[in-house]
C-alpha cells in the first residue's frame, strides 16, 4: 500500500473529538457515548460545539457532557469522586462516598441529572434501609451526601439548581422510624477489662492499646502512626505526634497530639533502627514477637527436619506478609482474638467481656472530664464543641450516680 521508504505517521491519541452528522443532528464521541449538540448546520449547533470542546481542555479527565439534559446520573457521580480523591478529603469520607454512589447509581445511573426528583432520593434511601446494613443515622448520612454531590453538580453547571434545592426539602429518618434500626450509644471500656485483657495480646497491641487510653485518639491516629511524624526535638521533655491526615482536618486543620512520659516509655522501643517512613506499630513487629514467644515456650528441641523446613520457608517466604501498617480491621480483630484467647484460659467467673478499640476514645474523655473537667476533655479529644465531648464521655452520669448516693430526703422528720 505504501511506497518504499515511506514514513508512517503516528496515530494520534489525544485528538480533540470531532463534530459529527447523523441525519439532522449533529454530535461528537466523547468516552464511547454520543454527545449531541443541536441539529446540524446551526449557529446553536456550533456553539454548543465549542463549549464542549472548551470544558474538555478545561478538565479533559471529567467525564462528563456539557448538555445540562444529557448528564446521567452515573456520569455525575463519577465526576464528583474523581474531584474528591484529587482534594485532601480523608479517606474515611471518601470511602463513604463511594458506597453512597453504589445505592445511587445502582437504581438511576441512566437518569439525566435534571430528572432525579425528591421521590427518587426517597426511593434510592428505602433500598438503603431494605438491606438492613446501615443503621438510621448512616442512612441518613448517605442520603446528605447525595445532595452533596447534586450541589456539586449546580457549582460545575450540571445540574439545575432548581433540582438541588427540592432535594433538600426532603426530611431526614426520624426514630423508630419503620424498618430502620438505631445502634447502641457507646460505652467506655472500664480500665480493669482493659488491664485483664492485656496479658493475652502481643506487646504490640498492648502498647497500641495503652497509648490510645492514655491520649484519647482515634484507632486511625494509632494505627497510622508513622516514626517521622513524632516530634522529639524539644526542650519540654514531651513528644508531639502529628498525624498525616485526620477525620476531622478540614474543620480544624493539623492536630497535634502532645506525648507524655507514659506514651514515651510505650513508644520507644519501637522507634529504634526504624525509618522516618516506617509504621510505630506494625503487624511484621507483632508477628516477630509471637514467635519469639513460641520459641520461648518450646519444651521439646527443635528437630533436624524442622530446621530444614525453616530454612527452606526462609529462602522461599510465603507470598502473603503481615502489612507494614494496621488498619481498622486488623487492629480491631487483635484485640478481639486476645479476648477470645483471654476468655479460653479464664474461669467461667473471670471472663472478658467484648470490646473494641473505639470504645477507648470513651474511656479516655470520661477520665479526663472526672478528673480535669469538661474543657480539658474537650481539649484532649480535639472537639470543635463541648457538646461533642459529651457524647463521649458518661462523666455526667457518674456524678449523678455519687450526688444520688449521697443524697438525703429534706422532707423526713429527723430520727429523735
Amino acid at each position: 500500500m505504501f511506497g518504499k521508504g515511506a514514513m508512517l505517521m503516528p496515530k494520534l491519541k489525544n485528538r480533540l473529538p470531532k463534530i459529527c452528522r447523523d441525519r439532522n443532528q449533529s454530535f461528537s464521541w466523547h468516552n464511547g457515548k454520543r454527545i449531541y449538540h443541536g441539529v446540524w448546520g446551526t449557529p446553536e449547533a456550533e456553539k454548543s460545539y465549542k463549549r464542549f470542546i472548551a470544558a474538555l481542555l478545561e478538565n479533559p479527565s471529567l467525564p462528563l457532557q456539557v448538555d445540562k439534559d444529557g448528564v446521567l446520573v452515573s456520569e455525575l457521580a463519577t465526576g464528583y469522586l474523581d474531584h474528591i480523591e484529587k482534594s485532601p478529603m480523608h479517606p474515611s469520607h471518601v470511602l463513604h462516598f463511594k458506597n453512597t454512589v453504589g445505592y445511587l447509581v445502582e437504581l438511576y445511573g441512566e437518569l439525566a441529572v435534571n430528572e432525579f426528583s425528591p421521590k427518587k432520593l426517597k426511593v434510592v434511601r428505602s433500598q438503603m434501609v431494605k438491606t438492613g446494613r446501615l443503621c438510621r443515622k448512616m442512612v441518613n448520612d448517605y442520603a446528605r451526601r447525595i445532595i452533596c454531590i447534586f450541589q456539586w453538580g449546580v457549582e460545575e453547571e450540571l445540574v439545575h439548581e432548581t433540582v438541588y434545592n427540592a432535594l433538600r426539602v426532603v426530611k431526614t429518618l426520624v426514630k423508630k422510624t419503620p424498618g430502620t434500626f438505631d445502634h447502641p450509644k457507646r460505652q467506655e471500656v472500664p480500665d480493669d477489662v482493659v488491664r485483664q485483657t492485656l496479658p493475652f495480646m502481643s506487646p504490640t497491641v498492648a502498647a497500641m492499646v495503652q497509648v490510645q487510653r492514655l491520649t484519647g485518639s482515634r484507632p486511625s491516629e494509632i494505627f497510622s502512626m508513622r516514626v517521622g511524624d513524632i516530634d522529639r526535638s524539644r526542650e519540654n521533655g514531651l513528644w508531639y505526634y502529628t498525624p498525616e491526615s485526620h477525620k476531622t482536618q478540614e474543620h480544624i486543620g493539623e492536630k497535634s497530639i502532645p506525648l507524655g512520659k507514659p506514651e514515651q516509655g510505650l513508644i520507644a522501643p519501637y522507634l529504634v533502627g526504624k525509618k522516618s517512613e516506617s509504621a510505630v506499630f506494625s503487624p511484621r513487629t507483632a508477628m516477630e514477637e509471637w514467635h519469639a514467644a513460641r520459641r520461648a515456650n518450646r519444651k521439646t528441641k527443635v528437630s533436624p527436619s524442622q530446621e530444614e523446613r525453616n530454612q527452606q520457608r526462609a529462602k522461599k517466604p510465603r507470598p502473603r506478609q503481615p502489612g507494614e501498617f494496621y488498619n481498622r480491621n486488623s487492629y480491631r480483630v487483635a484485640i478481639l482474638n486476645a479476648i477470645k484467647k483471654g476468655n479460653k484460659a479464664l474461669p467461667d467467673g473471670q471472663q472478658i467481656p467484648h470490646w473494641s478499640p473505639y470504645l477507648l476514645r470513651n474511656s479516655a474523655a470520661t477520665a479526663i472530664e472526672l478528673e480535669h473537667g469538661l474543657d480539658e476533655a474537650q481539649a484532649a479529644l480535639g472537639h470543635t464543641s463541648a457538646n461533642m465531648t459529651k457524647r463521649y464521655s458518661k462523666a455526667q452520669l457518674k456524678q449523678r450516680e455519687k450526688l444520688a448516693h449521697s443524697r438525703v430526703n429534706p422532707f423526713e422528720k429527723p430520727a429523735e
